[in-house]
């Protein structure tokens, strides 16, 4: 299992910079982190890390091979839940972030549903928000499918935090093999979950990991918060089996990549060596 990075390490720089920052901390691979739709203030006067889905996709793979990086997952983290908006991130930019990975040649969009931002998305019954979540990922992964791209849910929302849940997504949209897992360790506890169970059922889906660890000071959060960017602290020093997700996942043969979302330099290096020391690369 190869170990990559989130490309967002230093706030208020280019992405350009993020790329330079984790190359030379070792890393050899990465993914698109942030990205938005059309131009953004913050990108051409220099202080946000995001490239556009409407960028010209080589443009961006060129840039990741200056710098020696191999581009892992784009991601394109949704609200889901909330009413449809062109304000909104959902699935519009899910579609547009799986056509610049298809012409990239990177074959994992990673998405979630989010939690939800209004009094309406809140006031969903369950069935209601396993449908409405459904129905937006419908044409994004007929799209994913015929581009030879798969999506990915991650654990970051009130539904996708449980096994339970992510199977109902999955049944709803008829579990085909181009829809797929990424297990984020973290996310999945903070909501609730054991990660390691989560690990053995959707062994055969997960193609891709966000590896976090968080402090056992946070046990009285789980349940109440759905995902967070980073973990605060190194891995394997937490409350997070991470060892024993990765004993599940060691040897399932489509996962190739897996991504640190880690704050702190120092932190990424001990949690870089943690999974070497587990056998990742």
């Amino acid at each position: 299992m190869k170990v990559g990075c989130f490309a967002i390490i230093d706030p208020f720089q280019l992405i350009e910079h993020q790329l330079e920052r984790i190359r030379d901390m070792g890393f050899r691979y990465a993914d698109v982190t942030d990205n938005h739709s059309g131009g953004l203030l913050g990108r051409e006067f220099g202080f946000a890390s995001t490239v556009s889905l409407d960028d010209n996709p080589l443009d961006i793979k060129r840039m990741f091979d200056r710098y020696g990086l191999t581009i892992t997952s784009f991601c394109a983290h949704a609200n889901l839940l909330d009413p449809s908006s062109p304000a909104r991130y959902a699935t519009n930019e899910i579609m547009k972030a799986v056509r610049q990975a298809a012409a990239m040649g990177v074959k994992h969009v990673i998405t979630t549903e989010g939690d939800p931002k209004s009094a309406w998305g809140h006031n969903l019954t369950y069935s209601q928000k396993v449908f409405i979540t459904a129905e937006k990922l419908y044409e994004p992964l007929r799209l994913a499918g015929d581009l030879g791209v798969s999506i990915l849910l991650e654990p970051h929302g009130v539904l996708t935090d449980s096994i339970e849940g992510l199977q109902a997504i999955m049944d709803a949209l008829g579990a085909p093999s181009h829809l797929g897992v990424n297990l984020d360790t973290g996310n999945s506890w903070l909501g609730g979950a054991d990660p390691v169970e989560m690990a053995r059922v959707f062994k055969d889906k997960i193609m891709h990991i966000h590896w976090k660890d968080l402090p056992a000071d946070w046990e009285s959060r789980r349940g109440t918060m759905y995902g967070c960017g980073f973990g605060p602290i190194a891995l394997g020093e937490g409350a997070i089996d991470i060892a024993g997700v990765y004993d599940v996942l060691k040897d399932a043969p489509q996962l190739e990549y897996s991504t640190l979302e880690v704050g702190g330099e120092d932190n990424m290096r001990k949690s870089y060596a943690y999974l070497k020391s587990l056998g990742a690369e």
